[in-house]
């Protein structure tokens, strides 16, 4: 996976084409589907794989697993709207090289029939069709969790990404939700929502540990959510990933800070010149992203840059191989 370019054109077409039909951008779930798509389903998976090829030589993967429980139903819609701008930034402003996108949903797995989708690392507009698939079934378990230590143990057990193995440079995994994860990862739920079988359960704080071997973790809050600004549900997160905690107070410009996000991590930009190529692009999320990054914003360089033992890795190339504009 992971091969082909993004094309703006491609994505405007599509775009069209439901606008002039009448048709969704989620038509697989407004169609009243209820079950996971084929696509996303993570039963039996081996791995979702970022790989590198001629195309996409220093492939960098990015996933961004979204709750869409409750009144978070809403983010996939906000990321398929504006997904040309965020391929914008990472390509025309050069965050990232050869970014690869994964898109996942994450639902409560005590309760909800769909509660884990996974799609596939892409770099062309697949990507957009994995988010077209996604089940948006509300639900949720009203108790301010979400079975996202579910979805932390799927990544961290089945993705395989050249960018760690072949160069030691991890990828961006990005969490989107409003609520806390359930405590353990929990044999039966795994069992049954993947196939694996585990011999007990795994805590939260071991399984971020063993995820953080792969991706630089970071979750967002946005505005609008329930537990918008929860100092409890903050605070719990924080003491995960620590400044890797994001509070948004704008939905809309999730995929702007996404992307300089990356940018950051990538050291391609600090946050100033971030907030400019905002302006320049058009954008009016300069306020939104300039007050939710300013923290990490503050320590560009430090977020991505690996602590990995790189002996026996493949790093050939340049260290930063990046495109500046």
């Amino acid at each position: 996976m992971g091969s082909g370019r993004w094309s703006t054109d491609v994505y405007g077409a599509a775009a069209s084409y439901r606008a002039a039909t009448g048709r969704s951008a989620f038509a697989y779930s407004d169609s009243g589907a209820r079950k996971v798509h084929e696509r996303l389903d993570p039963r039996g998976v081996d791995v979702r794989e970022s790989r590198d090829s001629d195309e996409h030589p220093r492939s960098t993967p990015i996933a961004v697993l979204f709750d869409v429980t409750g009144s978070m139903g809403s983010v996939p819609r906000t990321l398929q709207s504006k997904l040309p701008e965020l391929f914008g930034l990472l390509l025309r402003k050069g965050y990232a090289t050869d970014p690869q996108i994964m898109f996942g949903a994450i639902g409560d797995a005590t309760c909800d029939r769909v509660p884990l989708q996974i799609g596939q690392f892409e770099s062309d507009n697949r990507m957009d069709d994995d988010l077209g698939n996604i089940v948006l079934e509300g639900g949720g378990g009203g108790q301010r969790t979400e079975s996202y230590e579910l979805a932390m143990y799927f990544m961290a057990r089945h993705t395989s990404l050249d960018s760690v193995e072949r160069r030691g440079r991890r990828g961006y995994l990005f969490l989107i939700g409003d609520e806390l994860p359930y405590p353990q990862v929990k044999p039966a739920e795994v069992r049954r929502w993947t196939g694996d079988e585990l011999a007990e359960p795994i805590s939260v704080a071991a399984i971020v540990a063993e995820l953080r071997q792969r991706f630089e973790v970071y979750y967002i809050l946005p505005s609008g959510a329930s537990y918008a600004g929860d100092p409890e549900i903050l605070g719990y997160w924080r003491r995960l990933l620590g400044q890797h905690v994001i509070e948004l107070d704008d939905l809309d410009a999730v995929c702007e800070t996404i992307a300089l996000t990356v940018g950051l991590g990538e050291e391609a930009i600090d946050l100033a010149e971030g907030l400019t190529d905002l302006a320049d692009v058009g954008s009016t999320a300069t306020g939104s992203v300039g007050r939710a990054l300013a923290t990490i914003g503050s320590t560009r360089g430090v977020a991505v840059r690996t602590d990995l033992a790189t002996a026996g890795l493949d790093t050939d190339g340049p260290d930063d191989g990046l495109i500046r504009l």
